[in-house]
């Protein structure tokens, strides 16, 4: 395993945070207001509890992964993504560094600054309501996973997009959708029965609520399960990027 190239590819995608300050930090900062401004205050004045947590608490652990998920796959895309557009993709595929130290390097970096922000946001939360956390270490188990295969998943992403148009459409036409669909400021036991099935296959309920229980202890699926669902989409993602280093798909030509 060679070290140092993973610490020069982790390192020059993490100096990218400081020339993108405002979009990397402010911005999901500005969000998280604006959701406490809107769901919190709007909604929560009519929604007090949900089950036995008052609305504004319960809708913390939703908009966390809902950044979380957003920014590991936008993070990483990009980061892939340039050196394709710019050419200097052939430069790391010539050097003597295996595919396994440049997507640990790349998704290392997205990961990293996904979790980053994700405190951020924990902390930026923190200021409008008061909050407890069950189990402190499942939520980082919860927090890091997560982070890693969607990082994963944009790294795919950065592959398999040609221009900016591709890069985005997952992210704002799939991901976003599913996250807010995805229990994020409610409860899917509030669904009429037919919808609760239907919520079941979208894989966004399974994160959002194992990350919810390590706050509340509340979920809406099997902890369990939700830490078997984010391991399983781990391993697709493994495969798939297994499968485009070994093929070459849009990276060698």
């Amino acid at each position: 395993m060679n070290l140092r190239a993973i610490w020069t590819i982790y390192v020059h995608e993490m100096s990218r945070t400081k020339r993108t300050l405002a979009q990397s930090v402010i911005s999901p900062v500005i969000s998280t207001c604006l959701y406490f401004v809107v769901f919190g205050s709007a909604i929560g004045s009519r929604i007090t509890e949900v089950e036995g947590v008052s609305y504004g608490a319960f809708i913390v652990p939703g908009m966390i992964m809902l950044s979380l998920l957003t920014i590991s796959v936008t993070n990483a895309s990009f980061g892939i993504y340039f050196p394709k557009f710019t050419g200097t993709i052939y430069e790391l595929l010539s050097a003597p560094i295996s595919f396994i130290e440049i997507v640990v390097g790349y998704v290392g970096a997205a990961a990293t600054k996904s979790v980053i922000l994700a405190v951020i946001i924990l902390a930026t939360a923190h200021l409008f309501i008061s909050l407890e956390i069950a189990h402190p270490i499942w939520m980082i188990v919860f927090m890091v996973l997560t982070a890693i295969t969607f990082a994963l998943l944009g790294f795919i992403i950065g592959i398999w997009a040609v221009n900016f148009e591709q890069l985005q459409i997952i992210p704002l036409l799939v991901i976003t959708p599913l996250a807010f669909l995805g229990g994020t400021f409610y409860s899917i036991s509030m669904l009429p029965p037919a919808w609760q099935t239907v919520s079941l296959f979208n894989p966004v309920v399974y994160l959002v609520s194992g990350f919810r229980w390590s706050f509340y202890e509340i979920s809406d699926v099997s902890v369990g399960v939700s830490l078997a669902m984010i391991v399983l989409f781990l391993c697709v993602c493994l495969t798939m990027v297994w499968y485009i280093f070994k093929t070459g798909y849009r990276i060698k030509s």
